[in-house]
């Protein structure tokens, strides 16, 4: 069963406004005109968004004191407002792949929500970030996490926190240009027809099912979502393939991929969880059913971020391994693939 939390925002946690200055507005400073504009925006948020150089006026970047006139074009991105669930320290271990004054990256083990929401108010990553830095600075009041986007409760690997809250403007900027590059990894049904491609699809909720997301060819019931994917192994039954996202939509892998014709290995949420390609004989169910609890979870890990360091301005990468629960699975699949290959000559 999907959780619901899963589904409450998109994966990229920015906001972007746009505004076209009425014609009968008089000269005002563009960061009173925003906070008149945009319902709960801090002082402190819009100043930070200026600062990070994410406000821009006719697609030029201005400074807070700049004056609107009438018929500018405005744009903003901004990150996500704090969220109203107070958020309590829990000393839940973590792994930290690293980390500086400004952000960390960690990778994020299968089965942890994200942050606490609809019915996962502790034991959340949020948390145990929490809890990690108020050890490290526990005189510090503004020791928290920021985050800058997220990954699904039931996959695997790399994920970015800003450590302020001007790190984390400036890294929304960055996903909102889709200038972050990310690569995961899924085992998905079926032996996909071409080695590359592109799945293309407007994303949105399901009208049937509200829990999930569905693809739409109008743009007005989904957001448009682009995915990349390179084949990587074949298995037969199930291929393993690389996956480079340029937006980032909730569930876009798996909608996108099930959308296909190839839902995720396992994946109980897009259909993946049943038995949908290979033979009828009773070994091969076994084996499968064997993988399925090997694997309790979509087979989907994150393992690659990219992305220029809001301070330093250096461009970073980053990966992460398979998790046991993944690379074990994989393994198993290449085996019965080689021994299938071998019975049959």
């Amino acid at each position: 069963m999907i959780d619901p939390v899963d589904i409450e925002e998109p994966n990229e946690l920015y906001e972007h406004f746009r505004f076209v200055v009425d014609a009968h507005q008089a000269l005002l400073r563009i960061d009173k005109y925003v906070m008149a504009k945009i319902e709960n925006a801090s002082r402190n948020r819009i100043q930070n968004a200026a600062h990070a150089g994410n406000i821009l006026v006719n697609d030029k970047v201005v400074k807070p004191n700049y004056k609107v006139k009438p018929y500018d074009v405005i744009s903003i991105v901004m990150a996500y407002p704090p969220r109203d669930t107070e958020i309590y320290p829990e000393n839940i271990p973590i792994s930290v792949v690293y980390e500086d004054n400004d952000l960390m990256v960690v990778n994020k083990s299968p089965g942890m929500v994200v942050h606490p929401g609809h019915g996962n108010y502790t034991g959340t990553l949020q948390n145990a970030l929490l809890y990690y830095l108020q050890q490290q600075r526990p005189d510090d009041p503004e020791a928290k996490p920021y985050l800058v986007h997220r990954i699904d409760k039931d996959t695997s690997g790399i994920l970015l926190v800003a450590k302020t809250e001007l790190a984390q403007t400036r890294l929304a900027k960055q996903f909102f240009d889709h200038s972050i590059q990310r690569t995961y990894i899924a085992l998905v049904w079926g032996n996909l027809e071409k080695d590359e491609g592109t799945i293309t699809g407007n994303i949105g909720r399901d009208i049937r099912n509200r829990l999930v997301q569905a693809v739409y060819s109008d743009e007005e019931k989904g957001r448009h979502a682009v995915t990349h994917y390179t084949v990587l192994e074949r298995f037969g039954y199930v291929t393993l393939v690389e996956c480079r996202l340029e937006t980032g939509r909730t569930h876009q892998i798996r909608v996108h991929f099930k959308h296909i014709g190839h839902p995720l290995f396992n994946d109980e949420a897009y259909g993946g969880s049943e038995i949908l390609k290979g033979t009828t004989f009773s070994k091969y169910k076994q084996f499968v059913e064997n993988c399925f609890k090997m694997l309790p979870r979509q087979a989907l890990h994150a393992k690659t971020l990219g992305f220029i360091h809001p301070a330093t301005k250096k461009h970073l990468t980053f990966d992460s391994a398979y998790p046991e629960d993944m690379a074990s699975v994989i393994e198993k699949w290449r085996n019965y693939s080689k021994n299938k290959t071998l019975e049959e000559n």
